[in-house]
Parts: structure tokens; sequence; C-alpha cells
């Protein structure tokens, strides 16, 4: 994967006219997207389950070397808070994450600021995360009856599938949480939420994630030049260390996101994937 830098999401009406070009239709976006990124955080998947179908349109909307991110739905994280998800994950892979076939990247599983450490649920939840896309579609088997749609079950070509966790409490920042996520080769996410909640920077896993969200103003603030040279500095470590990074910018307003995505890309031009490559 070496270094990938996007986006997380891309509908954004704000974006229209700063990024995405006057009259483009909103349906072309994120195919305007991957003929400037090579990934993108999917982020629909958080509030509901999806349809096999959008998964379809979403792959075929990308060229072939596109990586999608997919953010992990709010029922497991937020409303049953990891605890007695073994279904409500059977239903999030059924729900067609496997029809992006070799565009799905990572599995983002993003936590409430509220939440705090409970070691044994961290345990028993990273042990039911599927490490493979074989291993998603037998999981997804045991699905119920609350998809909206019939249920996609076909894992495709075997791969490996990786997972990272972004959470949001200073109780996290534990060794034995630590360790826990680098015994399961789970990304702990480098989230930068303008100071809102913790920023980890712990390496546990082969997959180095980050999110940033703004530094100053959560959604709304841009990254300066310095900043951005610090943050070349920070990814290019990771890799020269043998780490694949992904790094995903959410400061959607005023479309300071791809345009800071765009910089960070030129920083670390001999490192970061270009795209379209060539």
């Amino acid at each position: 994967m070496g270094v990938l830098i996007g986006l997380s999401g891309w509908r954004y009406a704000g974006w229209r006219g700063r990024f995405y070009p006057e009259g483009l239709p909103q349906r072309r976006e994120l195919e305007h997207i991957a003929s400037v990124f090579p990934t993108v955080e999917l982020n629909g998947s958080f509030y509901s389950l999806q349809q096999p179908a959008s998964y379809l349109r979403w792959r075929d909307a990308v060229p072939p070397g596109f990586t999608f991110a997919v953010k992990g739905g709010r029922f497991v994280t937020h409303m049953k808070r990891l605890r007695d998800v073994r279904t409500p994950l059977a239903n999030f892979f059924a729900s067609g994450v496997l029809a992006l076939g070799d565009r799905l990247g990572p599995v983002l599983w993003q936590l409430p600021e509220r939440a705090t450490l409970e070691l044994e649920t961290l345990d028993e939840f990273l042990d039911l995360l599927p490490r493979s896309t074989t291993a998603a579609g037998r999981l997804a088997t045991e699905h119920d009856d609350k998809l909206p749609a019939d249920p996609w079950t076909k894992p495709g070509t075997h791969r490996p599938l990786r997972h990272a966790l972004e959470p949001r409490h200073a109780s996290f920042d534990d060794p034995a949480a630590l360790r826990l996520l680098r015994d399961n080769d789970v990304a702990l996410v480098t989230s930068d939420g303008a100071g809102r909640w913790p920023m980890f920077e712990h390496t546990t896993a082969q997959l180095v994630y980050v999110r940033l969200h703004g530094p100053t103003t959560l959604y709304a603030s841009a990254y300066d030049d310095a900043l951005l040279d610090r943050w070349a500095t920070w990814v290019r470590r990771r890799h020269d260390a043998g780490h694949d990074v992904v790094v995903y910018f959410d400061n959607d307003v005023d479309a300071h996101a791809p345009h800071d995505a765009q910089r960070l890309v030129e920083r670390l031009a001999d490192v970061a994937e270009h795209w379209p490559s060539g």
C-alpha cells in the first residue's frame, strides 16, 4: 500500500466550484475524486447499512487500484458500544462491503468521545473482527433480517482485511489496550481533532491510519505550511520504518480538505501514491 493520502467522504455541497468543477453532476463527484486522489473514506456506512447496489456503483465509479476505507456502522460503535456485536458485524459485512472487491481497503471503527476503555469488551470485539475477505464472507452468513436488501456474502478473491480503531478518550492510552491492538494487528488511529480529544501516536499495526479533522477548529480550519511540513515528516518516518500509511483529511468546510490533501501529496511526492499514476 505504501502511502495513500485522500479525503473523508466526498458529498459536500461547499466543494462545488471550489474543488469540483462548475457544472459537474453530483453523480460524478466520486469519479472526480478518483481522478485526483488514490483513496477516500466511505462514510455513509457509518450512519446506516447500505445496499450492495450502492457498493457496486461506488466500485465501478473508480479505476482499479483505487482504495476505499469503509467506516464501520455506528450501531456497533455508538449504540452497542462494541458489546454483543457478532450479529451486527455480520449485518455490516453482509450489507455489501465485500462487493467493493479489490477496491476494499481498511475498515475504520470510530468510537464516541464518551466511550472509555473496557479491556474485556475491547478484547472480545477485536477477536470478532474478520482478518480476510474470506473470513468476512463467513461472518456475513450469520446476518439477521435487518438488512435493507439481499445479503452479500461473496468474499471474492481471498485478500487480507485490515482494521483501525479511533477512540476519542484518554483512557485508551493504556499499555494493556495497546498490547491488545498490537496482538491483533489493529491500527490505533492518530486523530487530530483540534484538541477536542487526545491524539494518539502509538504504532500498533503494520497499518498506520491518520485522520486530520482540523488543527484549530473542528472540521473548519486549514493546515498551514508549517503544519503540513510537520505531518509530512511524521508520515515519512512511519513509511521509512516499513509501515503502510493512510491519511484522510476531514476538514471539509470551505474545501480545505482536498486542497490540504493535495499540498501534503506534494510534500511526499517521492513516497505517496500519485493518482492518476504517471
